[in-house]
């Protein structure tokens, strides 16, 4: 055997076992699951509290005002619950108190309000409002008025259970004493725990 075919054997032995080798780094897999976040779950009972003013023109509203524009500080909460009939819509029934004191003046307004809106994206709803309500008199005096309001907001979850809200409603009162149907406006900023 001459060396120049020891040099050819021992190169096809080496180039053979690199080849086999190789063969070897080959491993089939199965593909990992790709987990996508579920996002916010707007459906369910919630509640929270709100801050925020309220402005009553000119013209009276509910046992408030007295031929001038009148603001008012506004502290409350709310409870609710909604439900999404058909992606991505939401209808929401909530109830809201809310203490309103300024102007040597406190009152306390209560109302059942309807919600309708469209979940955004995971994290943002937005919604109209409507609702009744009735209104204490001033501190001292007693009776209360009938109201109403329409309005709207946004909504942003910041967490898995809680969100953040603004939302601003025009009121008036049923008292037919010649008003225009918005007597004053409300807008209120507030956090919500959803349970």
């Amino acid at each position: 055997m001459t060396a120049r075919s020891l040099l050819i054997g021992v190169s096809l032995a080496a180039l053979g076992s690199v080849a086999a080798s190789a063969a070897d780094l080959i491993i089939p897999t199965s593909p990992q699951p790709i987990y996508e976040a579920a996002g916010f779950d707007w459906e369910g009972l919630y509640a929270g509290v709100r801050i925020g003013g309220q402005w009553v023109g000119e013209q009276a509203y509910g046992n408030i005002g007295f031929g001038a524009d009148i603001t008012q500080g506004v502290i409350g909460g709310a409870v609710g619950v909604n439900f999404i009939p058909v992606d991505p819509f939401l209808l929401g029934l909530e109830v809201t108190g809310d203490y309103i004191w300024g102007n040597d003046l406190a009152t306390g307004e209560f109302f059942a309000n309807l919600r309708a809106g469209a979940v955004v994206t995971d994290s943002v709803l937005v919604y109209a409002l409507g609702g009744v309500g009735v209104q204490t008199g001033p501190e001292g005096t007693s009776g209360t008025e009938g109201l109403y309001q329409l309005g709207g907001g946004v909504e942003f979850a910041v967490t898995d259970a809680i969100t953040v809200r603004g939302e601003i409603v025009g009121q008036g009162d049923f008292a037919d004493n010649g008003n225009d149907f918005f007597n004053t406006a409300k807008a209120t900023v507030g956090v919500f725990y959803h349970f």
